[in-house]
């Protein structure tokens, strides 16, 4: 599998530029906290040579893919099986107490969505897995077997945003009656079925409740919410974060983080900021910027995107 030829990373040179203050310096060390193939990874390497970069990911099979793309830079980069909010005792491990950069790019990756037999996507018929790391944890299908109706519900709408999580969780319980659901063709049917005719042109049945079942399976939420505080302990003065969010659970965390992180946390009213209550971190980005509308003609999995960036000012008292 040639890596170039099915992923293409989303906003490459908006994180480079976002990026380069805090890694063009001797000696400095990032992170890339979502491997993936390692796209953004070789990009970093190869344009700054002075770079040692840490690279982190729960799939085993993309990072046997990113270790053969990047081995060309030898000990500069540093391949950590674990999920992403480990990145402390990853740091550590590869030597480093603090780092320069981290970058973030959530969500599913391209190597999922295209190997349909990982079960990541409505459109391809597959085993419902939908593990991120598949040495691991219970599958869709052990969702989908087990799961309450409460349970159901409130997955596809606190991960999924799903106005029809009721009726959805219902149809699932009546169909699992008659047959474990074990493929993603299974699940499609029963959810298309259950959908009111005058819904079906407002967007694909499956779409929120496949987002759901994999945010479930991979404990994503909890993940970043432990992921993005640790990242940002871990910068340098100048050091800066980079996150790509592609669903607004996420990125409403990180907006948060990064606004308390960015504010003052002493009493209001001081006619003068104390230092120990001054921000740890200003903010790089204007909100959340957007892929431009050549990027998204030209790779469509950029059009959800939401890019933050802060830079660390001050150390934590």
């Amino acid at each position: 599998m040639n890596p170039n030829e099915i992923h293409t990373p989303v906003m490459l040179e908006r994180c480079i530029e976002l990026l380069e203050p805090a890694i063009s310096r001797p000696g400095a060390v990032i992170v890339d906290a979502t491997l993936g193939m390692g796209g953004h990874s070789e990009a970093i390497l190869d344009r700054f040579d002075n770079v040692t970069l840490i690279g982190l990911d729960r799939d085993t099979d993309a990072l046997r893919i990113a270790g053969e793309r990047l081995a060309r830079f030898g000990d500069r980069f540093r391949p950590v099986h674990t999920v992403y909010d480990g990145i402390a005792d990853a740091v550590a491990g590869e030597g480093f107490d603090h780092i320069d950069g981290v970058l973030f790019d959530l969500g599913v990756s391209s190597l999922q969505l295209d190997m349909a037999e990982r079960g990541f996507a409505y459109a391809k018929d597959a085993p419902l897995d939908m593990r991120m790391d598949q040495t691991q944890g219970m599958t869709a299908a052990d969702v989908l077997a087990t799961y309450s109706e409460g349970q159901l519900r409130r997955i596809f709408e606190v991960y999924g945003e799903e106005k029809l999580s009721g009726r959805y969780a219902r149809a699932i319980l009546s169909a699992r009656e008659s047959e474990p659901i074990l493929t993603s063709t299974q699940l499609v049917s029963i959810l298309t079925d259950a959908t009111p005719g005058a819904l079906l042109s407002a967007g694909h049945p499956a779409k929120r409740v496949f987002q759901a079942l994999r945010i479930e399976v991979n404990a994503e939420l909890a993940a970043v919410e432990a992921a993005i505080p640790a990242a940002m302990n871990l910068l340098n003065i100048g050091g800066r974060i980079v996150v790509m969010s592609y669903q607004s659970l996420e990125d409403r965390f990180v907006k948060r983080a990064f606004a308390a992180a960015s504010s003052s946390t002493g009493p209001k009213g001081l006619p003068v900021e104390l230092e120990e209550f001054a921000p740890r971190f200003r903010l790089i980005t204007k909100g959340a910027e957007l892929a431009d509308e050549a990027e998204r003609q030209r790779n469509p999995r950029s059009i959800p995107v939401r890019t933050r960036a802060a830079e660390r000012v001050r150390k934590a008292q």
